[in-house]
Protein backbone atom coordinates (compact mmCIF):
# COMPACT_ATOMS: atom_id res chain seq x y z
CA UNK A 1 0.00 0.00 0.00
CA UNK A 2 1.17 3.49 -0.73
CA UNK A 3 -0.31 6.71 0.59
CA UNK A 4 -0.15 9.33 -2.13
CA UNK A 5 1.63 12.65 -1.83
CA UNK A 6 -1.81 14.29 -1.70
CA UNK A 7 -2.83 12.07 1.22
CA UNK A 8 0.40 12.83 3.07
CA UNK A 9 0.17 16.58 2.44
CA UNK A 10 -3.51 16.68 3.47
CA UNK A 11 -2.67 14.88 6.70
CA UNK A 12 0.25 17.20 7.42
CA UNK A 13 -1.88 20.31 6.73
CA UNK A 14 -4.68 19.21 9.06
CA UNK A 15 -2.17 18.18 11.71
CA UNK A 16 -0.71 21.68 11.51
CA UNK A 17 -4.17 23.20 11.99
CA UNK A 18 -4.76 20.90 14.96
CA UNK A 19 -1.39 21.69 16.55
CA UNK A 20 -1.30 25.45 15.96
CA UNK A 21 -4.91 26.50 15.59
CA UNK A 22 -7.39 27.45 18.24
CA UNK A 23 -10.35 26.27 16.19
CA UNK A 24 -11.58 29.83 15.72
CA UNK A 25 -8.81 31.90 14.16
CA UNK A 26 -8.21 31.04 10.49
CA UNK A 27 -4.67 30.23 9.41
CA UNK A 28 -3.63 31.37 5.96
CA UNK A 29 -2.45 28.94 3.30
CA UNK A 30 0.90 30.71 3.37
CA UNK A 31 1.22 30.22 7.12
CA UNK A 32 0.37 26.51 6.86
CA UNK A 33 2.76 26.13 3.91
CA UNK A 34 5.57 27.88 5.80
CA UNK A 35 5.23 25.83 8.97
CA UNK A 36 4.81 22.48 7.18
CA UNK A 37 7.25 23.05 4.32
CA UNK A 38 4.55 22.15 1.79
CA UNK A 39 4.35 23.93 -1.59
CA UNK A 40 1.70 26.64 -1.35
CA UNK A 41 0.00 26.20 -4.77
CA UNK A 42 -0.43 22.45 -4.22
CA UNK A 43 -1.56 23.03 -0.63
CA UNK A 44 -4.29 25.39 -1.86
CA UNK A 45 -5.71 22.62 -4.05
CA UNK A 46 -5.56 20.12 -1.21
CA UNK A 47 -7.28 22.48 1.25
CA UNK A 48 -10.08 23.03 -1.28
CA UNK A 49 -10.60 19.26 -1.48
CA UNK A 50 -10.60 19.04 2.33
CA UNK A 51 -13.15 21.85 2.44
CA UNK A 52 -15.34 19.97 -0.03
CA UNK A 53 -15.15 16.93 2.25
CA UNK A 54 -16.25 19.03 5.24
CA UNK A 55 -12.97 18.71 7.13
CA UNK A 56 -12.03 22.40 7.06
CA UNK A 57 -13.88 25.70 6.78
CA UNK A 58 -12.53 28.78 5.08
CA UNK A 59 -12.86 32.51 5.62
CA UNK A 60 -12.14 34.92 2.80
CA UNK A 61 -10.47 38.28 2.91
CA UNK A 62 -8.12 39.94 5.37
CA UNK A 63 -7.46 37.61 8.27
CA UNK A 64 -8.90 34.77 6.26
CA UNK A 65 -7.69 31.23 5.94
CA UNK A 66 -8.69 27.79 7.15
CA UNK A 67 -9.81 26.21 10.41
CA UNK A 68 -10.84 22.66 11.21
CA UNK A 69 -14.54 22.15 10.57
CA UNK A 70 -14.82 19.57 13.35
CA UNK A 71 -13.06 18.73 16.58
CA UNK A 72 -9.78 16.84 16.01
CA UNK A 73 -11.06 13.84 17.98
CA UNK A 74 -13.80 13.33 15.36
CA UNK A 75 -11.56 13.44 12.28
CA UNK A 76 -10.14 10.05 11.29
CA UNK A 77 -6.90 9.68 9.37
CA UNK A 78 -8.81 7.52 6.88
CA UNK A 79 -11.24 10.41 6.24
CA UNK A 80 -8.36 12.78 5.48
CA UNK A 81 -6.74 10.39 3.01
CA UNK A 82 -10.07 9.48 1.38
CA UNK A 83 -10.96 13.18 0.98
CA UNK A 84 -8.05 13.72 -1.41
CA UNK A 85 -7.42 10.21 -2.78
CA UNK A 86 -10.84 8.59 -2.87
CA UNK A 87 -11.73 5.29 -1.22
CA UNK A 88 -8.95 3.36 0.50
CA UNK A 89 -8.40 0.19 -1.49
CA UNK A 90 -5.44 -2.03 -2.35
CA UNK A 91 -5.98 -1.56 -6.07
CA UNK A 92 -8.46 -0.77 -8.79
CA UNK A 93 -9.83 -4.27 -9.25
CA UNK A 94 -13.25 -5.71 -9.92
CA UNK A 95 -15.16 -7.62 -7.26
CA UNK A 96 -14.10 -11.25 -6.98
CA UNK A 97 -16.39 -14.03 -8.14
CA UNK A 98 -16.96 -16.78 -5.63
CA UNK A 99 -17.85 -20.44 -5.79
CA UNK A 100 -15.57 -21.30 -8.67
CA UNK A 101 -17.10 -18.81 -11.12
CA UNK A 102 -13.69 -17.31 -11.89
CA UNK A 103 -12.84 -16.44 -15.50
CA UNK A 104 -9.07 -16.85 -15.09
CA UNK A 105 -6.97 -19.17 -12.96
CA UNK A 106 -6.39 -17.74 -9.49
CA UNK A 107 -7.86 -14.34 -10.35
CA UNK A 108 -10.70 -14.44 -7.85
CA UNK A 109 -8.67 -15.55 -4.87
CA UNK A 110 -6.17 -12.77 -5.56
CA UNK A 111 -8.97 -10.21 -5.94
CA UNK A 112 -10.27 -11.33 -2.56
CA UNK A 113 -6.80 -10.91 -1.02
CA UNK A 114 -6.45 -7.39 -2.50
CA UNK A 115 -9.89 -6.46 -1.14
CA UNK A 116 -8.92 -7.78 2.29
CA UNK A 117 -5.66 -5.80 2.24
CA UNK A 118 -7.62 -2.62 1.50
CA UNK A 119 -10.00 -3.39 4.37
CA UNK A 120 -7.09 -3.88 6.76
CA UNK A 121 -5.57 -0.55 5.72
CA UNK A 122 -8.95 1.17 6.14
CA UNK A 123 -9.34 -0.21 9.68
CA UNK A 124 -5.77 0.76 10.60
CA UNK A 125 -6.20 4.36 9.40
CA UNK A 126 -9.61 4.43 11.14
CA UNK A 127 -7.78 3.74 14.42
CA UNK A 128 -6.13 7.19 14.43
CA UNK A 129 -7.90 10.49 15.00
CA UNK A 130 -6.31 13.83 14.25
CA UNK A 131 -6.26 14.38 18.02
CA UNK A 132 -4.30 11.12 18.50
CA UNK A 133 -1.73 12.18 15.91
CA UNK A 134 -1.41 15.65 17.44
CA UNK A 135 -0.81 14.09 20.88
CA UNK A 136 1.91 11.84 19.39
CA UNK A 137 3.49 14.87 17.69
CA UNK A 138 3.59 16.76 20.99
CA UNK A 139 5.18 13.73 22.72
CA UNK A 140 2.10 13.17 24.89
CA UNK A 141 1.52 9.62 23.71
CA UNK A 142 3.50 6.81 22.15
CA UNK A 143 3.98 6.53 18.41
CA UNK A 144 2.48 3.50 16.71
CA UNK A 145 4.60 0.38 16.51
CA UNK A 146 6.34 0.01 13.16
Amino acid sequence: MKVSTRGDYASRALLSLALHGDGQTPRSVREVADITGLPQPYLEQILLALKGAGLVRSKRGVGGGYVLAREPNTILLSQIVAAVDGPIVAGDFADPHTGGACDHEGQCVLLSIWASAGSHMQRYLDSFTLEDIAAMSRGESAWPDG
